[in-house]
């Protein structure tokens, strides 16, 4: 991607005012989305981006700069230029480049650069057209089709050389239900940190028709209760409660600051006995792996509690300094225009022993969180509120009838040592995440669990 003694020269000139680590960051990254709206392609974007950036440390003090020009010259200067932000004496120190192999290798059979934008579309017409010919209540279906594969190169004064070349693709359906005075939507979709092969494994049709399924239930749907109740949350999308309220609260960019509810926790109980977590960036082909974080630091499996016990943290290079820890391989960045902090790569609840039946039969009165939708969290103090997209009423032990307007409100702290019951179903989705390092591909899952209560927040027509 670029040549090694330009590598060296930018390094060297990076540390010429004092600085005692330097590093550099390349990317290369083709990508294509596609919109379809009713079966006909409103966008079709494809392009290419490549940038340089260039990180100093001095102590617990950082300075970034980026170009996307790749000369000697212009990055020499570029190096320079952050480095006279630090403005003391030269520390002389001398490294070797040393290239870095790969321990876990995510394989990419089919690259979608490869295909044509035809067969593409092809395959997103199949999806669209699935979702409408469930019903003539189904006004409307968007399908969004995206892929990119972005090609890395670190290397910084500690020797390090690690190239990493990530392929991920992502398909989603959405559709509309509506009658004379009702309008519900349903979403479906599947990622991965695969190529076109993925098409091979996933349904799309079956996409479609899981987005009109849901928009045609929630047409049917009553006003949602307000109050605290029992809570059986479903496996894959119920994972976006754990990211949100608890994973980011789990990230060394929050810890090291004392930002966190968990901060100065390690060892201690914060969640019931049932629960274990893990963030793991090396699971084969999963929507939030790689080979190497984005300091060149091989992924790992990192686990973050244990049986209710706070095992760990997600930890960069600079906040390890910050925090006196080890790094973790957890450092992310959207691109070359960012600098890279700790983030989470594929964070999920681990399996049970809870069978999901008995978990619904144990409830008198509550409510089944089939899916989520979207939602806010302060990771300061873990607050949050989620929207139910699809939701059920629970009675006398029985899923019901179908409600929506349902707001789950708490904290994370609280819901980790609310949680009673945890299945043995075990399902994964994906998302993006956004933070200070932007938008980047995450991965979240759980299997269902069970909260003994939450605050509810409902319609005023339940």
């Amino acid at each position: 991607m670029i040549d090694k003694r330009i590598v060296s020269d930018v390094l060297y000139a990076a540390l010429s005012t004092g600085g005692d680590f330097a590093e550099l960051f390349v990317e290369d990254r083709m990508n294509t989305s596609i919109e379809m709206i009713q079966n006909k392609v409103e966008k079709a974007l494809s392009g290419r981006d490549f940038g340089i950036g260039i990180r100093i440390f001095k102590g617990l003090n950082s300075v970034y700069t980026y170009t996307n020009n790749a000369s000697r010259d212009v990055l020499v200067k570029a190096a320079r230029d952050a480095a006279a932000a630090l403005n003391e004496v030269p520390t002389g120190m001398r490294f070797d480049l040393v290239m870095r192999k790969p321990e876990v290798v995510h394989p990419v059979l089919i690259r979608p650069e490869n295909v044509s934008k035809s067969d593409k579309v092809a395959l997103m017409r199949r999806g669209s057209l699935a979702a409408q010919r469930q019903s003539e209540l189904i006004k409307q279906v968007v399908v969004n089709y995206m892929d990119y594969r972005q090609r890395v190169l670190i290397a910084n004064t500690e020797g390090v050389w690690a190239e990493d070349d990530r392929t991920k693709t992502r398909y989603v359906v959405s559709a509309v239900a509506e009658t004379e005075n009702k309008l519900e939507s349903g979403r479906a979709g599947k990622g991965a940190g695969k190529g076109f092969e993925l098409y091979d494994e996933v349904d799309v049709e079956g996409l479609g028709k899981e987005a009109s399924r849901m928009a045609l239930v929630m047409l049917d749907a009553s006003g949602a209760p307000s109050g605290r109740f029992p809570v059986v949350i479903d496996n894959r999308f119920g994972g976006v409660i754990f990211h949100e309220a608890c994973g980011h609260g789990l990230e060394a960019t929050a810890v090291a600051k004392g930002n966190s509810v968990f901060a100065g926790k390690l060892g201690e109980t914060i969640a019931s006995s049932c629960v274990s977590a893990v963030d793991d960036g090396t699971i084969i082909g999963e929507w939030g792996s790689a080979s190497f974080d984005d300091e060149g630091t091989p992924t790992k499996r990192n686990l973050l509690i244990e049986n209710g016990v706070l095992k760990g943290y997600m930890i960069d290079k600079l906040n390890a300094r910050r925090m006196n820890m080890p790094i973790t391989g957890s450092s992310r960045r959207q691109s070359y225009q960012y600098a890279p902090t700790s983030r989470m790569t594929n964070t999920y609840i681990l399996n049970g022993t809870d069978r999901f039946e008995d978990m619904i039969a144990s409830v008198p009165y509550g409510l089944y969180a089939k899916n989520l939708g979207g939602g806010s969290v302060n990771p300061a103090t873990g607050e949050f509120n989620f929207s139910v997209q699809e939701g059920y009423l629970i009675e006398d032990g029985r899923i019901t009838k179908p409600v929506k307007g349902a707001t789950l409100i708490g904290t994370g702290l609280e819901i980790l040592q609310k949680i009673e019951q945890v299945g043995t179903n075990f399902g994964a989705s994906e998302g993006m995440c956004g933070s200070v390092s932007g938008s980047i591909p995450a991965g979240l899952g759980q299997p269902a669990i069970k909260v003994a209560d939450i605050t509810i927040g409902g319609r005023e027509d339940a």
